[in-house]
């Protein structure tokens, strides 16, 4: 077979195949437009969630830190009035930032920044004396798939309970933390405060075992200096 001869048969298959893929399209085509037009809804629906989310993400980020703005915002000088942002009491400031706190983790529950939000209502909360907003919200933080702050809500919610006499829940949420530590919460600071529990309930060999425990532990770190400072102290 020459090469001309060779050359036309592949043009002809070529052009079979197209008309055949055309005829196959004529054919389908409401099918082919169907499937065009869903893929671009898909897309357009990807696009338009990634947009939501990402507005969302930032109108909470910016609740948040309003809130937090609140909370750390500077106090009226004696003998002056309370200007914008200023407060006249801590009290004042910290009723405010609790409201704001509160209405971010409502608004933005299923995102981090409401989780966050809502660990700060729970310290609020306890700031104020309102014990059982305080657990329910604590509560609420601590049960997050973030640990850092989940771990955060359980060290507040021990403290809570050591401060409303169920010391046995706080030991028990103490050697949680002891065992599965996070970045914002370490084996050693749940170890001094459970030793600092014991202590006050009088179990002086119980804190101390554990005051050794973390000075071994963290001998060049700051809850290292501590246990050894508790140690050097007259019990």
């Amino acid at each position: 077979m020459d090469t001309q001869t060779r050359h036309a048969l592949k043009g002809d298959k070529f052009a079979q195949a197209t008309a055949d893929s055309v005829s196959w399209l004529s054919g389908h085509r409401s099918g082919v437009l169907r499937w065009v037009i869903g893929g671009g809804v898909v897309i357009v629906l990807g696009i338009a969630l990634v947009v939501f989310l990402t507005m969302r993400s930032t109108a909470a980020d910016t609740a948040l830190g309003a809130a937090m703005d609140t909370y750390t915002a500077p106090l009226a000088q004696p003998g002056l009035p309370a200007g914008n942002g200023v407060y006249a009491t801590a009290a004042d400031r910290l009723k405010a930032a609790n409201k704001q706190f509160a209405a971010v983790a409502q608004q933005y529950s299923w995102m981090s920044q409401g989780t966050k939000a809502r660990y700060f209502a729970g310290i609020t909360d306890a700031e104020l004396g309102q014990n059982a907003s305080a657990e329910s919200e604590l509560k609420a933080a601590a049960g997050s798939w973030n640990r850092d702050v989940a771990n955060l809500a359980k060290l507040a919610l021990a403290g809570l309970y050591h401060q409303t006499g169920r010391d046995a829940q706080a030991i028990d949420v103490y050697n949680e933390l002891v065992a599965k530590p996070s970045e914002t919460v370490s084996a050693v600071v749940a170890q001094l405060d459970l030793a600092d529990l014991y202590a006050a309930q009088g179990k002086q060999d119980q804190a101390r075992a554990l005051w050794a425990r973390v000075k071994d532990s963290d001998k060049e770190g700051a809850a290292g200096a501590i246990a050894t400072q508790k140690l050097g102290a007259k019990q």
